[in-house]
């Protein structure tokens, strides 16, 4: 599918309540950061080249920019830094560190910075190929081992479970941060900077040739 016609189509799906100027003041930090000086805030250097490649395998660059050319991989980083929670936290540096283990392991590389986007892309996509009796059974493991962490009980979560995850969790927030940049609000979707007159129940069809609201 063409990836305007699906971005027009998908909602944010996520478990994040972020009050829109909060949104808007992350999207912009990152659209004044060159993407040769970005330096993470929450992942090492290593993690965010990784971040980096791992984002534009899910957004590759067709008609419209890469993940990376609107700066997902670096509002990714922001996000988790400022927004996300403790807990949000570890669960996605623990997630992500399983994920990145299993990459060196595959591909025989000794460090982070080694891996290529080559490395990446077969662990991404065999975390995300699961049926939707899977999927279940996945959220229902992780949701018990959320609950051991907050009861202070030991606990590990199954590694396969853990990689999709972080894959899982990557893909929504690439999606939803991709949607977001200025470039994709404004020249993919639906943008209107001055609200004007308010239709509850108009067809979307007819309001805006279909696309989604950028906001």
């Amino acid at each position: 599918m063409d990836r305007r016609i699906a971005l027009k189509n998908i909602g944010l799906s996520l478990g994040y309540v972020v009050a829109v100027p909060t949104l808007v003041s992350l999207v912009q930090s990152c659209k004044d950061t060159p993407a040769m000086e970005w330096t993470p805030d929450f992942l090492t250097k290593e993690q965010g080249a990784a971040l980096m490649n791992l984002v534009d395998i899910i957004l590759p660059k067709t008609d419209t920019p890469s993940a990376s050319e609107v700066n997902v991989h670096m509002f990714i980083d922001k996000f988790a830094n400022e927004v996300m929670e403790q807990k949000q936290q570890d669960f996605f540096k623990m997630s992500m560190s399983n994920f990145l283990d299993k990459a060196l392991k595959d591909s025989g590389k000794e460090t982070l910075a080694d891996l290529t986007a080559e490395d990446l892309e077969p662990v991404l996509s065999n975390a995300l190929k699961v049926t939707k009796e899977q999927e279940i059974e996945n959220f229902e493991v992780i949701n018990s081992y959320q609950g051991a962490i907050e009861n202070g009980e030991t606990d590990k979560l199954d590694e396969g479970v853990s990689r999709f995850a972080f894959a899982n969790n990557l893909r929504g927030m690439t999606i939803w941060a991709y949607k977001s940049s200025e470039y994709v609000a404004e020249e993919v979707l639906e943008y209107l900077p001055v609200p004007g007159e308010y239709i509850g129940c108009g067809d979307l069809q007819e309001l805006t040739d279909g696309k989604a609201w950028s906001i």
